[in-house]
């Protein structure tokens, strides 16, 4: 790491400490040509991911976006949304692809509200599926109750 102060490249480092969500690191570092601290981040790099909507338009991926959509069905539901979000967006950057579907990204979501919470589930169903009338939404909870 290049020293801001003198330019060296060597330098060692004094202390690490994890940022905010492990997501980051932060090092503080000390130059052996001019002993100047000096304090560094390292993140993971990312790949940009691409969204595939319904339509063929494509979109760079917006975790806002996803939480979004989740935090309406899990209101007043005790569910973390961030914590579904980080796992789609964890399963996602895994996956060694660049674009997903819409529709893989709604499907990801429903099996995590089936497993944590089957209000917030159907909730989020209703919009992804366009539930059109009552039958509909019977259907998905006889479903539910068959799994049971």
């Amino acid at each position: 790491m290049k020293c801001p102060a003198c330019g060296s490249l060597e330098s060692k480092v004094v202390d690490s400490r994890p940022m905010t969500e492990g997501n980051s690191i932060r090092r503080r570092r000390e130059c052996l040509a001019c002993q100047k601290s000096f304090t560094t981040y390292e993140i993971v790099e990312t790949v940009q991911m691409f969204v595939i909507k319904k339509s063929g338009a494509k979109e760079i991926f917006d975790r806002n976006k996803l939480m979004s959509g989740i935090i309406k069905a899990c209101e007043k539901r005790p569910v973390k949304a961030e914590e579904i979000v980080n796992e789609i967006e964890n399963e996602l950057q895994n996956s060694l692809s660049n674009e997903v579907s819409t529709k893989e990204i709604g499907e990801m979501v429903m099996d995590k509200l089936k497993l944590r919470d089957e209000v917030a589930y159907v909730r989020f169903a209703s919009v992804y599926r366009e539930f059109k009338d009552i039958d509909t939404f019977i259907k998905e909870l006889s479903s539910l109750k068959r799994r049971k």
